[in-house]
Parts: structure tokens; C-alpha cells; sequence
């Protein structure tokens, strides 16, 4: 899962870059130039520290998440987003945009003043724009091809019929997410990157002790979030005790970066089940709605190919018990087959053919 930090320059994409990664990506100004840092870190999860407790493993790994500072937009709704730019923008799963609310004598807004809800409606605007370019690009293409029967013209004309809701949409300022599709419709546009399509986490960047404008902002696959950058940056760099000191003196429960690394992996439609033993607890992403089979492949193609039966215990039941003996002894572990659809928490145990 790879998700690009975004916003207009001097928004704190990098501050809140070294925040989430706990990196120290240089906070130097890119000047507009197209530059990425990327990591990966952990999703926090107390599920994953409390089945390592109860099972001992020789090791624990939890949930990962891809970051990639991308540097570069300037939020002029001209839609002529460069080449790699792009590129690095349509390979991302879900996009955080990074709108600066602090105020800094040094560090001047590059549009002469902090206008959170204007930045947002800037960024949305180059999105819209590029896509909307590309739409009309792809229905000149499929206008030569009807023209020319290069393919069937039945399957060109659903292409149409598809394109032109999009350009419907665009010409409206309605962001493709928003926009309803069959199954047939998302599979034709899976090789497809439109940046407006994207789930998107608006993540308001305040000065410390500020607090978050509101803002209504209610589009599909969108979420709205505030982090103060700098200060959770700090916290981040702090060794593990002096970081839980720190919270305690300021009164909060919890890193933001915690919460923001959850609400975007859920943004993404993921969900996180389990498996465990002494050698290894891990956790392991799926998409929500999947089933079994599905599951089984995360772990490995092969489980997949000869899946059977997945032997299912939910992280609750599992915790409410204390132990697998206990939950066996109960009857909470059950058979589940094919058609299962994996639930958030579900510890599971493949059973499977070698073939």
C-alpha cells in the first residue's frame, strides 16, 4: 500500500513526512522541483501487541504502509502536471493532502496568505483539471478507433459511453471518486491513474495549541484529519521513553501520526487479519469483502491454489478466552470455506492441498 504526501509548497508535506515515518527527510525547500523521499512503517495496532503477549513468538510484524514525500505541485489548476510528477502521483493507492494552517513570519505562504479551505479547492482544481485532460484525450482516441474499426466497435462504444460520464462529471468540478461504476466499468478503468479518483485524507497541518478549521468536504474515499506537524515530529524523534513522557505532559493519549497512519489505511478500504504461533505473529492486509481464498494468498499463492478450509477465530473471542486451548475447548474455532468473507480481526489458519 503506497500513499503520496501532497500539498502546495511550505505546507509541511516533510514535516509531517518525518512525523509519520519517524524519518529525518531534510525540511530544505524543493522550490517547486519534483523530488520524493519514501518509507515504510508499521500500522499501529494494540490487536498485534496483545497476541504477541499472549503467544511469545520468536517475532512480531505488523501491518506495513508506504509513504512517498512527493514534492512538485503547485496547485495552479493548469493541467500540465509534469511527466514524473505524474507518473509517481497515478502509482500511488490514496493520496494525503497536506494544507498548511500555521502561520510563520519565516516561512511565507507561497499564495501570500494561509487559506486552508482556498488550498484545498486549489489542489482539487489541478486534479480535476488533469484529469479532465486525459478523459478528453482518451475520447479522441476512441473516436479514431471507432472511425477506423481498429477493435470491435461494440466494446469501443461501452469505452465511449464510460468516458463521456466521466467527462460529465469532470466539466461538473465533481471529483471522480464520487462517481458510481459498475464492476465492468471499474475493471476498464483499472489501468487508469486519474489523481481524482484516488482516495484522498485531507490533513490540516496546525501550529501548535491550534485548532482545525472546519471544513465540509463530502466526497467518496475522502476523509478529513489535523496533525500538529512539527510537534509530533519532535515527539517522533524522541526515544520511546522521553516520546511517552512527553505525551503525558501535554495531556495526549496517543501520537496524532497514530491515528492519521490508521484513518488512511482504512481510507484505502483495508482491513487487517492474523496469524499466530510461537514462531510468529503477524499481521496481514486485505482488501474489504474478500474472502478466504484471497486471504490465503496474502500469506502465499500457494495457499491459495490448494486452499480447503480456513479454521477462523475472532481477535475478541480469542482475547475474551485467553488462550487457542481455551477457545478450542469452547467450540469459538470454526470451519469456514470459500465463500467466507474475512472480517477485520480474524485470526485465521489455512488448511490446504500441496499441489
Amino acid at each position: 500500500m503506497r500513499l503520496g504526501i501532497i500539498g502546495l509548497s511550505q505546507s509541511g508535506k516533510t514535516t509531517v513526512f518525518n512525523a509519520l515515518t519517524r524519518g529525518n527527510a531534510p525540511l530544505t525547500m524543493s522550490g517547486g522541483r519534483f523530488e520524493v523521499h519514501t518509507a515504510v512503517v508499521d500500522v499501529p495496532d494494540p490487536r498485534v501487541d496483545a497476541l504477541s503477549a499472549m503467544f511469545n513468538p520468536r517475532r512480531t510484524i505488523y501491518a506495513k504502509v508506504t509513504y512517498a514525500d512527493i514534492a512538485g505541485l503547485e496547485g495552479k489548476a493548469g493541467g500540465d502536471i509534469s511527466g514524473p510528477l505524474l507518473n509517481q502521483l497515478t502509482q500511488m493507492d490514496g493520496l494525503v493532502h497536506v494544507v498548511r494552517c500555521f502561520e510563520s513570519d519565516s516561512v511565507p505562504h507561497p499564495m501570500g496568505s494561509v487559506d486552508p479551505r482556498r488550498d484545498v479547492a486549489a489542489m482539487d482544481a489541478e486534479f480535476l483539471l488533469n484529469d479532465l485532460i486525459a478523459v478528453e484525450r482518451k475520447l479522441e482516441r476512441l473516436e479514431e478507433e471507432w472511425k477506423k474499426s481498429a477493435r470491435d466497435r461494440k466494446q469501443v462504444e461501452q469505452e465511449q459511453a464510460l468516458f463521456h460520464k466521466l467527462h460529465e462529471a469532470l466539466s461538473a468540478e465533481t471529483p471522480l471518486r464520487d462517481v458510481e461504476l459498475t464492476p465492468a466499468e471499474e475493471k476498464l478503468l483499472a489501468g487508469f491513474g486519474f489523481l481524482s479518483r484516488k482516495p484522498l485524507l485531507i490533513l490540516f497541518n496546525l501550529g501548535e495549541g491550534q485548532e482545525a478549521p472546519a471544513l465540509d468536504y463530502p466526497h467518496k474515499r475522502s476523509a478529513v484529519a489535523a496533525l500538529m506537524g512539527k510537534l509530533e515530529m519532535e515527539i517522533a524523534q524522541l526515544p520511546p521513553d522521553d516520546a511517552e513522557m512527553f505525551l503525558a505532559e501535554y495531556g495526549i493519549v496517543e501520537p496524532g501520526l497514530n491515528r492519521v497512519i490508521r484513518l488512511s489505511y482504512e481510507l484505502l478500504g483495508l482491513i487487517s487479519f492474523f496469524t499466530v504461533g510461537e514462531d510468529e505473529v503477524r499481521a496481514w492486509t486485505v482488501r474489504r469483502g474478500a474472502k478466504a481464498p484471497e486471504a490465503a494468498g496474502v500469506i502465499h499463492t500457494d495457499l491459495q491454489k490448494g486452499f480447503i478450509r480456513a479454521e477462523v477465530i475472532s481477535y475478541d473471542d480469542l482475547m475474551a478466552l485467553g488462550s487457542m486451548a481455551a477457545a478450542r475447548k469452547e467450540g469459538k474455532l470454526r470451519l469456514e470455506g470459500k465463500d467466507y468473507v474475512v472480517q477485520d480481526g480474524d485470526i485465521l489458519h489455512i488448511r490446504f492441498n500441496v499441489r
